[in-house]
């Protein structure tokens, strides 16, 4: 047996706290009947459950975790009103149904994290979680050290002043490139930092998230996570936030 809410929470349907917002609100039913009682514990292998009427499917016995490297051209989502390709497209494959980790946007590219665990999901993409993303982003000119420190102790983007961050020059030149660690998930965090500081980007790859390293994977390939990746995963959760602190750029 095993409480109602976790058990909407693990097949994808809200987070632990929604579910039981959905349950208080009549909206999800046992068996056919309205259940509105917190604490109401079900058999997910027996027991029907449907949200607003549509049939939740039963949680599965053991979770998929992927990581793919996602090609620049692909929006993270499992439809485009657009018509444009979405990750999903190379994804065919798999065989089960999996939720992108947060998201990196069209024009973006690199490591992206697929599972159907929704509670891990929600537990990365949590603002408080503090779990380490890492980036490399080809950016206009030479970021000076001084510009670099600024960034990393904090710039004010749309409103909002950013958390210290890592950043070092990788490769010098007329476009740099750079890497950058942020323990956020802002829409375009990484591309706004580094327009505050004056030095656009070119282009964006994620190249490590909460642990897992991308490594070699070809762009538009994915592969299954170790254990011992997920164990890394869910440590970064548990983790307190850290501030990853500067490190002179190069």
């Amino acid at each position: 047996m095993e409480r109602l809410q976790k058990v909407l929470s693990r097949a994808g349907i809200a987070s632990r706290r929604a579910s039981e917002r959905l349950i208080v609100e009549g909206r999800v039913a046992v068996n056919g009947a309205t259940v509105t009682q917190l604490g109401t514990s079900i058999d997910p292998s027996r027991d029907v459950v449907r949200v607003d009427g549509k049939r939740v499917p039963a949680p599965p016995a053991s979770h998929t975790f992927l990581v793919l490297n996602k090609p620049r051209g692909y929006v993270t989502t499992a439809r485009d009103p657009e018509g444009r390709p979405t990750v999903m497209d190379l994804l065919r494959e798999v065989g089960k149904r999996v939720y992108p980790v947060g998201r990196l946007d069209y024009a973006s590219e690199g490591l992206l994290l697929l599972t159907d665990d929704g509670d891990l999901a929600r537990d990365l993409m949590r603002p408080a979680s503090g779990v380490r993303k890492t980036y490399l982003a080809k950016v206009r000119g030479r970021p000076a050290a001084k510009d670099l420190e600024r960034m990393c102790h904090g710039v004010v983007v749309a409103g909002r002043r950013t958390l210290p961050a890592r950043a070092h020059v990788v490769r010098p030149g007329p476009n740099s490139w750079v890497e950058i660690t942020v323990v956020e998930g802002r829409k375009h965090q990484v591309r706004m930092m580094l327009e505050a500081i004056g030095h656009p980007v070119q282009r964006l790859r994620r190249v490590r998230y909460g642990g897992v390293e991308m490594g070699d994977l070809p762009s538009g390939r994915f592969r299954a996570l170790t254990p011992e990746e997920v164990r890394r995963l869910r440590g970064a959760c548990r983790a307190s936030p850290a501030r990853p602190g500067n490190r002179k750029s190069g």
